[in-house]
């Protein structure tokens, strides 16, 4: 049997190019390496599954390249080292003996320091004279996800990228693009969901990706996604919605018990309703459609569900919601509290009367 590769070393990125939702932080860095004004010490600081190390990677392989114009292997110029599991001072003590020496090929020893904020305090104190007075043959680059961590003689001695979370709208057109490579059947909403279910963690959504193929056998519909991920699609909403909209209190309350039954967590439900009615005010202004993270299709249904609802209602439903919210954890009887926020929205200005639990 062959061995099976994750979707997340398979499609890790080898070239900036094709690094997902970071372009800003990429393009500095080609610049930086065309114009020979790269620093020696680099700090990537950012949540998981963004992008940080593979960029390490990618620069660390583009460095000599970059000086020397030629197309040579210069990986055993490459050192990286686990924080995580090597964060004592001998460690370090290693490494500033390590930097003496220069490079066999190249111009360019590169050491790129993973989890940086597992290092000791007596570890970063050790390094501090080496990332001040770097050999001119050396390059650091410190990846972490916890740049609160790294004390500030460090963060003062490196120049800092800070990385930030992959917009759902590119995770799922990368995801689109792998799905099509891979020649399996996927609805538009189903790869939203899962991208939505990353928060902003590309990492995180391969490999959500993988268990859903495994789950569907290479037909990724909404349906079957949102039920193995336990969340709410858009057509649930929608339904929902429709009960809402019809003023109809038990359709509702019955709507909201077979969630319920379902496994759907509370809070989760009211976030995601939130989010519902959020799309259908953006809907109502051209100008404010852009800022739905949703596939066009999705937004052509938004479009048209709220045609019939005025702004003074959405804005009234909106802080419905928000106040259920803000009030759930404070709350003992969870249930009711969720029960009364949907039979306040499905009775809301009800017979054109404006009417509003104060």
């Amino acid at each position: 049997m062959e061995a099976f590769v994750v979707s997340a070393l398979k499609y890790r990125p080898s070239t900036f190019e094709e690094v997902v939702g970071q372009e800003s932080i990429t393009r500095t860095l080609q610049n930086s390496l065309e114009t020979n004004q790269l620093a020696q010490a680099l700090l990537f600081c950012g949540p998981r599954g963004v992008g940080k190390t593979s960029c390490a990677r990618i620069l660390a392989k583009q460095i000599n390249s970059a000086v020397t114009q030629e197309d040579e292997d210069y990986s055993f110029n490459i050192f990286e080292l686990d924080a995580a599991s090597n964060n004592s001072v001998e460690d370090i003590r290693k490494i500033n003996e390590q930097v003496r020496i220069p490079p066999q090929i190249g111009t360019h020893k590169i050491y790129i320091i993973d989890e940086a904020h597992m290092l000791s305090t007596a570890a970063f104190n050790a390094f501090l004279k080496t990332l001040e007075e770097p050999p001119k043959h050396v390059i650091f680059i410190l990846a972490t996800t916890e740049k609160n961590k790294i004390i500030p003689t460090v963060l003062s001695r490196c120049q800092v990228y800070d990385f930030k979370r992959i917009s759902i709208l590119d995770i799922q057109k990368y995801l689109a693009k792998i799905a099509a490579d891979r020649k399996l059947v996927f609805e538009e909403n189903a790869l939203y969901l899962i991208a939505q279910k990353a928060e902003g963690a590309l990492r995180d959504a391969l490999s959500i990706f993988d268990r859903m193929v495994s789950f569907t056998q290479g037909n990724l519909t909404a349906t079957t996604v949102a039920d193995n991920l336990n969340v709410l699609d858009h057509q649930t909403y929608t339904d929902l919605g429709y009960f809402i909209f019809k003023n109809d209190i038990p359709g509702i309350l019955t709507a909201y018990d077979g969630l319920l039954q379902r496994g759907i967590d509370s809070l989760q439900f009211v976030s995601g309703l939130g989010d519902h009615f959020r799309n259908l005010m953006l809907a109502k202004d051209p100008k404010t459609l852009s800022l739905m993270e949703v596939g066009a299709s999705i937004k052509e249904a938004y479009t048209a569900a709220t045609t019939p609802l005025t702004p003074d209602y959405l804005l009234d439903a909106i802080t419905l919601i928000n106040t259920c919210e803000i009030g759930y954890k404070n709350c003992k009887n969870r249930r009711v509290h969720v029960e009364l926020c949907l039979m306040q929205l499905a009775s809301l200005h009800f017979n054109g009367e404006k009417k509003k639990a104060t």
